[in-house]
C-alpha cells in the first residue's frame, strides 16, 4: 500500500532548473555513446578490420560494452559521493568527463596508422568514459525526480529516461547528418567519424554552463540535514545497499532494467547498423529515419512517463512489455524484407517507440524502491548493471548471427527475449507509486 507522500518546498524555479539539467544531462552523455553506435560500421573496418563484416561489428559493439560493464563502478563512485556530498557537483564532474573522453576518440589512429595500439588505445578510452557515463545516471536520475511533484514524478522520468535518450539520439543523428554532408562517401572514413567525435566537447562546455546554476537537491538537503541533527555516524551507502532486505531490492531491480537495457538496445541501438548493412541505406538517407526515430522517442519518453502517474508504474510496464513480447520481433523481420524507404522508416518508428517506452518509468521506479540516503547509489548501480548486460545484447545478436543474412532472425529471438525478462520483472517488483521520496 503506498504511503502518504509529504512534498518538500520547492520554488517553481528550482524545479524547472532541475528538470532540465537532469535531462539534458542524460541527453548529452547519450549523445556522446550513440556517436559510436551511428559510426559502428566505419569504427569496424578501421579498428576491427576483418573478412566478415559481422565480426567487426560485433567487436565494435564489444568495445560499446566495454563502457557498459565500467558503468556500474562509475555508479559506485559518483553514486556513494552523491549520496553523501550531494547531487550537483557529481554531476557536473561527470558530464563534462564524458564530453572529454569522447572528444579525445577523435584524435586517435586507426589500426593502418598505428598498428595493434589503436584498437587498445580505443578499448581504454572506452573504460574511462564508461566510469563517467555510470555517475552520469547516478545523479541525472535522481536530482530531476527528487525535486518535482508526486504527480509528476513519472512524466519526470520519462522526460529524463526516455525523453533525455531521444533527444541524445536526435543529436548525434544531427551529428551524422551534418558529418555526412561535408564528408560524403569515402570522406567520411577519413574525417567525418573524427568530426563526429569531436562534437563530443559540447557536452562538456554545456553541462559547465547549465549546472553552475543548478541548486542542490532539496530532499537530499532535507534529508542530509536531519542526519547532521541526529549526530548519528552514517554507514557507507554502498555498504548498507549490499546488505539485508536492500540486496534483495536491488537484484529485483536487475530483471527489470536487464530486460529494459536488453529491449532498448537491440532496438534503437542496432537500428543504425540494421539500416545500413540490411536495408543498405546511406549514411545520409540513414540520418533522416534516424532523427525521425529520435523525435519518436523523445515525445514517447514523457508520454509513457505521464501514463505510470495515472494507472501505475507496473501496469505500464506490462502494457508495453507484453505487446513487445511479439511486436518487436514482426517488426524487424518485415523491416529486412522491405525496400521502400518510406515504409522502412514506419517500422524504425515503430521499433524505436517500443526501445525508449520500456525506459520511461524506470528512472522513478527505481528512485522510489530506495531511501535519499541510498537513492544515486541504488538507483544508479540497478541501472547500470542491468544496462551493461543490456549492452551485451548487440555484441551477442552479431556473434550469433555468423552471416549479415541471419541478424534479422538473430534480433527478433532477442527483442522477445529481452520483452519476457522485462515483463517478469515487473510481476516481481510490485507497484511503487506513491512511494514518499523525503525518507
Amino acid at each position: 500500500m503506498a504511503t502518504t507522500v509529504r512534498e518538500t518546498k520547492i520554488s517553481d524555479g528550482q524545479r524547472l532548473a532541475a528538470v532540465f539539467a537532469s535531462c539534458f544531462g542524460w541527453s548529452l552523455d547519450l549523445f556522446d555513446l550513440f556517436i559510436l553506435l551511428y559510426v559502428a560500421p566505419t569504427i569496424g573496418k578501421l579498428f576491427f578490420p576483418s573478412d566478415y563484416p559481422t565480426l567487426s561489428l560485433a567487436a565494435v559493439y564489444a568495445s560499446f560494452t566495454v563502457t557498459l560493464l565500467m558503468r556500474p563502478v562509475g555508479s559506485a563512485i559518483f553514486g556513494n559521493y552523491a549520496d553523501r556530498f550531494g547531487r550537483k557537483n557529481a554531476m557536473l564532474v561527470a558530464v563534462s568527463g564524458v564530453g572529454i573522453a569522447t572528444a579525445c576518440f577523435g584524435l586517435l589512429p586507426t589500426l593502418a596508422q598505428a598498428g595493434a595500439i589503436a584498437p587498445i588505445l580505443f578499448l581504454i578510452l572506452r573504460l574511462v568514459q564508461g566510469v563517467f557515463v555510470g555517475g552520469v545516471v547516478a545523479t541525472t536520475h535522481t536530482i530531476g525526480t527528487e525535486s518535482v511533484s508526486p504527480k509528476w514524478r513519472g512524466t519526470v522520468s520519462g522526460l529524463v529516461g526516455g525523453g533525455g535518450a531521444g533527444i541524445g539520439a536526435l543529436l548525434a543523428s544531427l551529428a551524422l547528418w551534418v558529418a555526412s554532408t561535408i564528408y560524403p562517401g569515402a570522406d567520411f572514413e577519413v574525417w567525418g567519424w573524427r568530426v563526429m567525435f569531436f562534437s563530443g566537447i559540447l557536452s562538456s562546455v554545456l553541462g559547465i554552463f547549465i549546472f553552475k546554476y543548478l541548486e542542490e537537491s532539496p530532499v537530499w538537503a532535507a534529508a542530509q540535514a536531519k542526519r547532521a541533527a541526529s549526530a548519528s555516524t552514517a554507514k557507507s551507502p554502498l555498504s548498507e545497499l549490499f546488505s539485508g532486505p536492500t540486496r534483495k531490492t536491488l537484484l529485483v531491480n536487475l530483471l527489470v532494467t536487464a530486460g529494459a537495457g536488453s529491449a532498448y538496445y537491440v532496438t534503437s541501438g542496432y537500428l543504425p547498423a540494421f539500416l545500413r548493412l540490411i536495408n543498405k541505406i546511406s549514411n545520409s538517407d540513414a540520418s533522416m529515419i534516424l532523427i525521425g526515430a529520435a523525435l519518436v522517442a523523445t515525445v514517447t519518453g514523457p508520454f509513457i512517463g505521464f501514463l505510470s502517474d495515472v494507472i501505475g508504474r507496473r501496469a505500464t510496464f506490462l502494457l508495453i512489455g507484453v505487446p513487445a513480447i511479439v511486436a518487436l520481433p514482426w517488426l524487424y523481420l518485415h523491416m529486412a524484407e522491405t525496400t521502400d524507404v518510406r515504409t522502412i522508416t514506419l517500422y524504425a518508428f515503430a521499433i524505436a517507440f517500443f526501445g525508449n517506452a520500456v525506459l520511461a518509468p524506470v528512472p522513478i521506479f527505481l528512485n522510489e524502491r530506495f531511501p535519499t540516503a541510498l537513492r544515486a547509489s541504488g538507483t544508479g548501480l540497478s541501472w547500470n548493471i542491468g544496462f551493461a548486460i543490456g549492452g551485451m545484447m548487440p555484441t551477442f545478436v552479431s556473434l550469433v548471427s555468423g552471416q549479415t543474412s541471419n541478424i534479422p532472425f538473430s534480433l527478433a529471438v532477442f527483442c522477445s527475449g529481452a520483452a519476457v525478462l522485462f515483463v517478469v520483472g515487473a510481476i516481481a517488483a510490485g507497484e511503487t507509486k506513491g512511494v514518499d521520496l523525503s525518507k
